[in-house]
């Protein structure tokens, strides 16, 4: 029973952990496309903006909230 009980923890909190795993490769994929980036100031302050606010949703455990954030800068860079 409570090999059960375990195996069914594992795998509800499993989804978390992988979710939680993506943010930070998001972020580094942000970071790499930065410098290249041909963007008005207004929008690479923009990118910048959302970056550091899907760091912030991270680090704060809404991962779900920080891929929207990432998700928007990606889309800006292109990426």
């Amino acid at each position: 029973m409570i090999i059960r009980i375990s195996i069914a923890l594992l795998l509800a909190l499993a989804p978390v952990t992988a979710f939680a795993n993506k943010c930070p490769t998001i972020m580094a994929a942000i970071d790499a496309a930065l410098p290249n980036a041909s963007l008005s100031e207004a929008d690479m302050a923009k990118v910048k903006q959302l970056r550091q606010q899907g760091e912030q949703l991270h680090q704060s455990g809404d991962h779900a909230g920080s891929e929207a954030a990432l998700g928007e800068a990606k889309k800006m860079l292109g990426i």
